[in-house]
Parts: structure tokens; C-alpha cells; sequence
């Protein structure tokens, strides 16, 4: 099942992964579910649960042959976030608080205006950061030890 690259990409994603979302065309029309996984080259996303096909997979070595159903890409405009109060879709805009920090909040007739949280799911790393020391890492002793100094000039090359 081979898609062709999208021909205009969007560059400010507004849907992320985990997010919980209405799809509103297709044969799921009206169906919600989380988003699994985001595919930015191609403008699609995969939502878990909705849009199976059928795929005919050959059996092969280490794996078993037959017909299964798979969750098919949906295009990122056939679906829309799920307002948090109001439980229904909306459109999502961006907007900075007093604090500085950046959240989505929803947008559109019906919408209530209220902050779309981010999905707990992208605070968890896929590979964990190695806690171990391995041998092309810097020793702590270099990376804490003073070169420059603002004051004196200690440290500046000589250009």
C-alpha cells in the first residue's frame, strides 16, 4: 500500500500523536479514537482502531500468511481535535500566556476557547538516555573546567 509523497506539506502541525480526535469524512465518519502515528511526509495519521482494510500478507519464514486487518493512513484534514469541555471537534489555534509558554486552545463555532493539553504520550522517550558513561563521551572533570574569562580576556584567541 504505497502513497505518494504529499505535494504541499504542512509545516505547522497542529494535530499531534496521542491526541484524542473525531474523524468527520470517510466510511468512519463520526467515530473518535487517539491518534497512533503521524506520518508529516505525507500529510497523514493513523488512528487507532478506525479505517481497517483488509492487507493479504504471504507467509514467509518466522511469520504466519493470511488475510489481516490494519489500520489505513487518513488525511489530516479528515480529521479534527476533540474539544476538552465541550467533547466535540473543533478547530485548533495557538496562543501565549502570561508566562510566556505556547498552548493550544480550540477554536471555531461551538468551541468553548478552552487549553488542548499536550498528550502525556510524547513526554515518554522511545530509547531512554544512557546513564552509563560510554567511551566518546566527555569526562564531567573537562566539561565543569573554567577556559574563558570575561573579565581578564583569559581564554580568547588570538585572531
Amino acid at each position: 500500500m504505497g502513497w505518494k509523497a504529499a505535494q504541499k506539506l504542512i509545516h505547522h502541525w497542529k494535530i499531534l500523536r496521542g491526541d484524542n480526535v473525531m474523524i468527520i469524512r470517510g466510511k468512519d465518519k463520526g467515530e473518535t479514537g487517539l491518534i497512533k502515528r503521524v506520518i508529516r511526509t505525507q500529510n497523514r495519521v493513523i488512528v487507532e482502531g478506525k479505517n481497517l482494510v483488509k492487507k493479504h500478507i504471504k507467509q514467509g519464514q518466522g511469520h504466519e500468511g493470511g488475510i489481516f486487518s490494519v489500520e489505513a493512513p487518513l488525511h489530516v484534514s479528515n480529521v479534527q481535535v476533540i474539544d476538552p469541555l465541550t467533547r466535540k471537534p473543533c478547530k485548533v489555534g495557538i496562543k501565549y500566556l502570561e508566562d510566556g509558554s505556547k498552548v493550544r486552545v480550540s477554536r471555531g463555532i461551538g468551541a468553548s476557547g478552552s487549553i488542548i493539553p499536550r498528550p502525556e504520550i510524547l513526554k515518554i522517550r522511545s530509547t531512554p538516555r544512557p546513564t552509563i558513561v560510554g567511551p566518546k563521551d566527555t569526562p564531567m572533570d573537562l566539561v565543569l573546567e573554567k577556559t574563558y574569562d570575561a573579565k581578564s580576556g583569559k581564554g580568547m584567541p588570538d585572531l
